[in-house]
């Protein structure tokens, strides 16, 4: 592991510690700040020469920060002659501009991922994208890691009895089918129509939640619409209690207001794939960390060994 290096920009360094911890090598040093006018500032303090190393860097919330700051020093470990460099990015911003769906309207994930191949990227490490299709974005590999694990465990100890896996949207799908097939449990969807960019109205419900332990799942809350309409329609068909499961708690606008409006929210458990704030802390939330999970691909991906196995 003398030839691992783990750096970090300001998205989310204490995911990287904690990372770091799990893998035993410490943090290498480097200063990310801005200058007076408020350009990002970037100086290695680390030689990197001849090194595999790897970048920690949510592009989370302020995003147009953190995505510079990771591009900024891509660069640097570049012109530093690092051996291979791998963007980790636990919670991969831009994700939601996935396609062309209205005229005049950029594919703004693909340009992301052109900005980090052109940065000097080797590989990049990400987790549970808005959409899997983002991976072809990429000409360099892409290594795409699922939180289900995660999430399944910490359920698996409530012993919930009658479990419905929710998914509120069709996109969602595949992942709630993961999680059904390792929780034992029946499948529901939630059709939806979208009034507008932050305002969803909630149609029908396929499947049975009568009297039944209800889990939603997603990749992702922003505002928090999307989920507030959900657990109204499944307490309105009849569901005993409702439990969320969403790997990236971005919790942007309004989302913590609604939150502690929605009385019928049992829990709301979320991954530390983006830092939880103080103000935003609630005890219906429940951060369970990835950092075990990024640290072993991590290791993998430096030793040459099977990412997908993680998943066997």
């Amino acid at each position: 592991m003398d030839k691992l290096s783990i750096f970090t920009g300001n998205a989310h360094p204490e995911l990287a510690k904690k990372i770091c911890k799990y893998l035993k090598v410490p943090l290498s040093e480097a200063l990310v700040g801005k200058f007076s006018e408020g350009e990002i500032r970037v100086k290695i303090n680390y030689n990197v020469r001849g090194k595999d190393v790897f970048v920690i860097q949510p592009t989370c919330p302020p995003p147009n920060d953190t995505l510079m700051e990771l591009l900024i020093m891509i660069d640097a470990l570049r012109r530093s002659s690092a051996a291979r460099i791998t963007a980790v990015m636990p919670f991969f911003g831009y994700a939601r501009q996935d396609r062309k769906d209205q005229p005049r309207v950029p594919i703004t994930a693909k340009l992301v991922a052109n900005l980090l191949t052109v940065a000097g990227t080797n590989r990049v490490l990400t987790m549970d994208l808005h959409a899997g299709q983002i991976q072809g974005f990429f000409d360099i590999p892409v290594d795409h890691l699922f939180a289900v694990g995660v999430f399944i465990d910490y359920f698996s100890k409530m012993n919930l009895k009658n479990v419905v896996v929710a998914c509120p949207d069709v996109g969602s799908i595949k992942m709630a089918r993961a999680y059904a097939k390792r929780l034992d449990a029946d499948l529901a969807v939630i059709d939806k129509r979208r009034d507008s960019m932050d305002k969803t109205e909630v149609m029908y419900i396929l499947g049975d939640v009568k009297d039944k332990n209800v889990i939603i799942v997603d990749d992702l809350i922003a505002t928090g619409s999307s989920l507030i309409e959900a657990v109204a329609a499944l307490k309105k068909d009849g569901a005993a209690t409702v439990r969320a499961a969403i790997t990236h708690g971005v919790l942007s606008g309004p989302a913590i207001e609604r939150l502690d409006k929605c009385k019928y929210l049992e829990e709301l458990a979320i991954s530390d794939s983006i830092p939880l704030p103080e103000d935003k802390k609630r005890k219906y939330l429940k951060v369970l960390s990835v950092a075990d999970l990024l640290g072993e691909a991590i290791k993998r991906i430096h030793h040459e060994e099977s990412v997908s196995s993680l998943f066997d």
